[in-house]
This record gives C-alpha cells, structure tokens and sequence, in this order.
C-alpha cells in the first residue's frame, strides 16, 4: 500500500491586500497564513509518514515571485526532500511564463537537481520508487492551444471546433501514453485543467480565452487508478462512480471572499493496483466574512448596522462591510464607532452604498397606460422628489415656457431611472462609497 498526500494551488503570494504587515517578522500576514496552511500539509506528510507528495499546480500567482516568497515555499518542499519523499511540482497556468516558455517557476528544481523532485511540464510518465514500491505518475501541465495547435490550423475555425479538434489531439498523444504503462504498476494521472463538469470558484476568470475545457470522459479511465486534479479551488469528486475517483483537492487557502464558504484542504490516499481509498482532510484557515446590511429603510441605521456586526464572529476574521443607505442617512453614521466594532478582525473594509434616489418603483399615476397632461405628469413626479423640492419651482416654469413655446417635451419617468456616475467618499480607513 503507498501513501499519499495529495495537494494544490497554494498560491503563495496572493491576497496581501486581505493581510496587514506582522511587525515581528515584516511579512505580510496573509502570506505567512500560506506559509501556515501548507506547513501543515508538509507536516501531515511527515508524521504520516507518506511515500509520495503530488503537487497539482499553481505554486505562485504568477511565474516570477518575489524572491523571499519563492524562498517561503521551497523551504517547506525542503522539508520533504530532507526526509527523502519524492515529490511531483505540476507546472499550473499560474506557473506558467507569459510568453508561454514552460514552468519558469517550478523548472529551477529541475535545472538544479533536486533529488526526489519531478517536475512535470510535459505530457510523460514518471515511474518512482517509493519506499512501498513503484508508482507510474502520468503529468499532464496546463495546455494552451499553442501547446497543440499551430494558428494556422485553427484559422477560420469557431472556438467549438477548435476546442474539439484540441482534444481529439490530446486524446490521441494521452492514448499514446497510456499504452506504454505498465500494467502491474498503480498509475495515478496528475493534471492541471478544467473538467466540464467542475464547480468553479475563483478560478472562474482566471484563465479565460487561454485554456480549454476537457470531457470527464478523457480522464475518468480504467487505466488509471487515482486522477488527482489541480487547477479549480473548490474541492470536489467529479467521478461520482469512484472508479476511478477525479478528485480536485482545492485551494490551501482562500484567495478572496468568492471562497469565504468553501472548505480548504488536503487529499489523503492510500493506493495500490486496482484499489484506492481517499478521504479529503480539511485545514483551519483563516476564515472570511461578509457582513450585508440594507438600512435605507432603517429608522436607526447606525444601529441596525452595529447589530448586524454583533451577530457575526469576526475575531481574527478578514471581513467586509457592505451596508445600502440614502444619501440623507449619512449624517447619522458614527464612522468611528463601525471601526471600533470591527477592530476585532484580522483586517476589515467598509464599503457604503449608496441607494439612489432615482432608482425607486415607478410613481403609479404616471403609468404609461393613463393619459396625462405633461405638465400635470411633471408636477406628479416632483411631488415624489424630496431632493428636488428646493429647484420644483423653477423647473415647473422651465417647463410651462417651453410648452408655451409649442416645444415638445416628452417626460418620461423612465429617463430619470439612470444611475449617476459620480462617486462620493465618506471619512473613514479602507472605506469606499458607492452610488447603486
């Protein structure tokens, strides 16, 4: 039986804006969340102990880190070659050079030598030995269309049929892959990609336009007997029948507030030759929370917004505020007091929105139905305008002089339903008005 730990998209880097700086160390506290997170997979690994890491893609945010961040998530696979577990870095879409050059990321630990280190950039099968006995590792990197196809092929195709015509292609090289194993070996396929029937979460926009999308069909094969998936950060089994299971591990740690409810974790196996057993091990994160609150109809709102902080746990959290108010409402926010009832949080924004006016149900009389004398429709709408109360009468007599001038003038409610582009600000740290 070999072990093991199945682990993806640590995206080591990400979210400073989330963090604040640890005084103690100079880092930024969100990176070292990461830092956090994926020690503890490492430590899993060891006290397990297990035969063999796979790594399912996206190390960083991009293919060229910061040096200190790069040094942060080498000296944790360290670990992992000092305690002599074999270990398989995926290149991801994230891994990836722009100009599309390979894994300019992840390829050092090749170029260097790393023992116990393979690297996978390409379509190959890597056969190690682990402490329990072989393994057949089939990689398979991210792929964009230049990775398969010339443009001249794809030129005057829709983007159906190119991504058909991708993989047919892929089919062809995976088959050929496929009949090189060996069949006595357990054989674990490692791919970072997007399956059609995944649920996406913040990987949703992440890669628009320079990837393609795969059939479950393609990867949920007999010839493997574990397909460990990175690339989506949502964890989830898209082979229902388990045989064999295609499981996305999900992200290490949440990248943004789209992932605030999605559990974040590891994959545990236990693997041999026609037999697996996996069971996801979740780790404790950092935890997101959105606070949303409409007072626009609030006859305190100060309060119904202090409430609607009271209710939530946010000690340690990364919260944000969202709360809808009039615009004659924003004398009556305590600015101070909202940063002293969210003080408690890792880090916290407050974001007003501002509810227009303008954008309230339309005045029944002027239903388009009824017949009405424009000035009288005018006079209506107005009557329903407090904002407009101080400039009613002047434009009434604007109008009357343009009617009398035999002007034609259409007084659509509908007109005055826009929603204004200006922005206004309200005093307060990490605070942004909006106007809806």
């Amino acid at each position: 039986m070999i072990k093991i730990l199945h682990l993806s998209d640590i995206h080591m880097g990400s979210g400073f804006s989330h963090g604040q700086i640890n005084p103690e160390t100079g880092l930024n506290t969100r990176l070292e969340d990461f830092v956090n997170s994926l020690s503890r997979c490492i430590d899993r690994a060891l006290v397990e102990p297990v035969d063999l890491v796979l790594f399912g893609g996206d190390a960083f945010p991009d293919a060229t880190p910061p040096p200190y961040v790069q040094e942060a998530f080498a000296g944790q696979f360290r670990r992992l070659v000092d305690a002599n577990v074999p270990t398989v870095l995926l290149v991801g879409n994230h891994d990836q050079h722009s100009q599309g050059q390979g894994g300019a990321s992840l390829c050092i630990y090749r170029t260097l030598g790393v023992p116990g280190v393979f690297v996978g950039d390409t379509l190959t099968t890597h056969r190690i030995q682990t402490r329990n006995g072989s393994v057949q590792v089939l990689t398979l990197p991210w792929l964009t269309r230049s990775t398969l196809m010339t443009r001249q092929e794809t030129e005057g195709s829709s983007v159906g049929e190119v991504n058909q015509l991708l993989i047919e292609r892929l089919r062809i090289v995976l088959e050929g892959e496929i009949r090189r194993l060996d069949p006595n070996l357990p054989t674990v396929l490692v791919g970072h990609l997007m399956v059609d029937n995944a649920c996406l979460g913040a990987e949703r926009l992440l890669a628009v336009g320079k990837g393609f999308t795969l059939p479950l069909s393609l990867l949920a094969r007999q010839s493997f007997d574990y397909v460990a998936l990175g690339h989506v950060h949502r964890h989830q089994n898209l082979n229902k029948s388990n045989d064999p299971p295609v499981v996305y591990p999900g992200s290490i740690e949440r990248v943004d507030f789209s992932e605030e409810k999605e559990d974040k974790g590891y994959v545990m196996i236990e693997l041999e030759k026609g037999r697996v057993h996996w069971e996801f091990c979740p780790l404790p994160v950092r935890a997101f929370h959105t606070i949303e609150v409409d007072i626009s109809k609030a006859e305190d709102p100060q309060a119904a917004i202090m409430k609607a902080i009271a209710k939530r746990d946010i000690q340690d959290a990364v919260v944000r505020l969202i709360y809808k108010l009039r615009s004659e409402q924003l004398d009556f926010i305590d600015s101070t007091s909202l940063h002293s009832a969210l003080s408690p949080a890792h880090t916290y924004t407050i974001q007003p929105e501002l509810v227009s006016q303008l954008a309230r149900p339309r005045i029944p009389e002027l239903n388009a139905s009824n017949s009405i004398d424009p000035l009288e429709a005018l006079k209506t709408y107005l009557n329903n305008r407090e904002d407009l109360k101080d400039i009613a009468a002047s434009m009434l007599e604007a109008a009357h002089n343009l009617l009398a001038d035999n002007a034609q003038v259409w007084l659509e409610p509908t007109t005055h339903e826009q929603e204004p582009q200006n922005h206004l600000s309200v005093e307060g740290r990490d605070t942004q008005l909006r106007l809806l």
